[in-house]
């Protein structure tokens, strides 16, 4: 069994390529610009007794990406696909670039609907196979100075509900997690000001851990959820606006 996780050199994206590989997957762990990020995660699943291949590709790019997922055969055939590679921007839409827009969309939506589109033609030639898809808090209650990220969260949302249709008869089943706020690195431009008001609206009083995303992605990708297709599943600790 083989699993590809894209962006997968840091913070959810690393936790959930260790998460599979505790499940006895074979990973391979995308990164794009952070090899050492990948290159850690790999060590980390490695010395743990599993396997796994760091791989870069840029998975806006159609060759790329059919590249990457190629390698899935270095350990068996693809089972599963966690499209987690993502980028953000903070500020309001009136000051960002038409290539800022665009690049968001390329990666945050894009990236993940060619992803699936190549593997989806490994999956249903056996007939089974699990795409999880991660989209975010603010694709279900948007964020204001993150509006286009918001806005292809949301997509990924709607992406997932409707691939689920198009691949069920084919026993390949498409979820989604969405995180709600998260210690890792994409929050890093957010001061403590910033941090401690989204703490404060979280009914549970703290900040997500990666680990508790990657289980939750762990589990839809599993035969633990085997009869779930079509989810989003709240990983926020409550979080409301």
């Amino acid at each position: 069994m083989t699993a590809i996780v894209t962006g997968g050199s840091g913070g959810i994206g690393s936790a959930a390529a260790i998460e599979l590989a505790s499940r006895g997957f074979g990973v391979i762990v995308n990164y794009h610009k952070d090899k050492a990020g990948a290159d850690e995660t790999v060590r980390k699943i490695n010395a743990a007794g599993g396997s796994a291949k760091a791989v870069g590709a840029d998975i806006s790019n159609t060759d790329d990406v059919k590249n990457l997922i190629s390698h899935a055969e270095d350990f068996s055939y693809p089972t599963v696909l966690v499209n987690n590679a993502g980028i953000s921007y903070i500020g309001l839409l009136q000051d960002m670039s038409e290539e800022d827009i665009r690049r968001q969309i390329e990666v945050n939506l894009l990236g993940a609907i060619l992803c699936s589109k190549e593997i989806s033609e490994f999956m249903i030639k056996r007939k089974a196979g699990s795409i999880v898809n991660v989209a975010s808090v603010w694709g279900e209650t948007g964020a204001s100075c993150e509006a286009v990220y918001s806005a292809c969260k949301a997509g990924i949302i709607g992406f997932t509900k409707a691939l689920a249709k198009e691949l069920g008869p084919s026993g390949i089943r498409v979820n989604c997690v969405s995180p709600g706020v998260i210690d890792t690195k994409m929050n890093d431009e957010l001061d403590e000001e910033a941090m401690a008001d989204l703490k404060d609206s979280t009914p549970l009083l703290r900040i997500g851990r990666p680990e508790e995303v990657a289980k939750a992605i762990g589990f839809l990708a599993s035969s633990e959820s085997s009869f779930i297709t079509g989810v989003n599943l709240s990983v926020n600790g409550g979080f409301f606006i």
